[in-house]
């Protein structure tokens, strides 16, 4: 057993040295592929969502275990931030503070190689990528349970970023207490307000009588037990640990496929990677069949819608710009065929990004 265990150990040992020596060779390419890039372009792009996503998915497709495909498409994600960073050190702002699910969506996107920067507000996030200080920006966009985050539409009207990525995370909650907490003494619980709507109905069975108060987010919340000792906080597991808190029930949110989707926001179009979706503004002049006449075209080139929203215009009550979400590259044929007929039809259209499907 010993001699079978030792030979078993030396294989590991040989495997991971050519482990080593591959991923190093790896890197190597990735700043000859950054020179060259240098050399070709006075102002180079580094990042290539339509790349990574096509390099990812074929990790997935060719997988044959006994690693997780997710997984090991996870483990070479963190291969290519490392060699990013090589390339160009990336700096990625997200809805803040630290510990947010946004922070953790941005790392599931670009990896730990980045350096991601908290910002307050959705707003902030826009100006900090719009100004250059930063490459690229995360923000919330919609949640499974609890539909579209307004703020973040609302702001893609006024900003000229495109969405370059999105990234879908499964978003579980769990219950904390605070190294001073008095368990048996607690009378209130913080979370932010679409978290306390999604653990509703477990709150209402477990903690009926608890006072529930929102605040700007998870992380706060769980930043708030540090100093108090009759409170409990409802956050995910990147802020449990940045605060060092102690699980007292784990995955509370009432449906157990709770899914928010992020986008990835940039200064830059991304080309078609195969398996894109494309996100837009729709306005029209305001008449009886106007809905209708815009899904029209959608329909008959049989493009897949996969949301649609409306938010005022700001520019006249009563008037609204619809924001769509659909299949495709606005590149592809069949797209831009829809494009051409909304138009036609005397539409205002206005192209926010066509990007590759979240992979991970």
């Amino acid at each position: 057993m010993t001699d079978s265990l030792d030979s078993l150990r030396d294989q590991i040992d040989a495997l991971d040295q050519q482990l080593q020596t591959l991923l190093n060779r790896r890197a190597e390419l990735a700043h000859a592929v950054a020179d060259v890039k240098r050399r070709e372009d006075s102002n180079p792009v580094f990042y290539r969502p339509e790349r990574e996503a096509q390099v990812l998915q074929r990790i997935k497709e060719r997988n044959q275990g006994p690693i997780d495909g997710e997984a090991m498409a996870r483990l070479f994600r963190e291969v290519m931030s490392i060699c990013l960073a090589l390339e160009q050190p990336m700096r990625v702002a997200f809805l803040g503070p630290e510990g947010t699910f946004t922070q953790q969506a941005a790392i599931k996107h670009f990896g730990h190689a980045v350096e991601s920067v908290p910002l307050g507000a959705i707003d902030e996030v826009f100006r900090e990528v719009e100004a250059g200080a930063a490459h690229y920006g995360v923000v919330p966009v919609e949640n499974s349970t609890e539909g579209m985050v307004s703020h973040t539409l609302d702001t893609f009207m006024s900003s000229s970023l495109k969405i370059c990525g999105e990234v879908e995370l499964r978003i579980h909650h769990h219950l904390l207490a605070g190294l001073h907490t008095r368990r048996d003494k607690v009378t209130r619980v913080y979370s932010h307000q679409q978290t306390l709507a999604q653990c509703r109905q477990w709150l209402d069975a477990h903690l009926p009588t608890v006072e529930r108060i929102p605040v700007s987010s998870n992380a706060e919340a769980a930043r708030r037990l540090r100093d108090e000792w009759n409170a409990l906080a409802i956050a995910g597991d990147m802020a449990a640990e940045l605060y060092g808190l102690e699980r007292v029930q784990s995955n509370i949110e009432d449906r157990p496929d709770n899914t928010t989707r992020f986008l990835v926001i940039g200064r830059q179009d991304t080309p078609p990677s195969g398996r894109d979706k494309t996100s837009m503004l729709v306005t029209g002049k305001n008449r009886p069949g106007l809905l209708s006449d815009m899904l029209l075209p959608f329909r008959e080139q049989g493009v897949n819608l996969t949301r649609l929203e409306s938010r005022p215009s700001r520019t006249a009550n009563w008037s609204y710009v619809f924001f769509i979400d659909c299949e495709g590259h606005k590149e592809d044929p069949l797209l831009k065929s829809v494009l051409e007929k909304l138009e036609g039809d005397g539409n205002t259209i206005r192209i926010l990004g066509s990007y590759p499907k979240a992979v991970l």
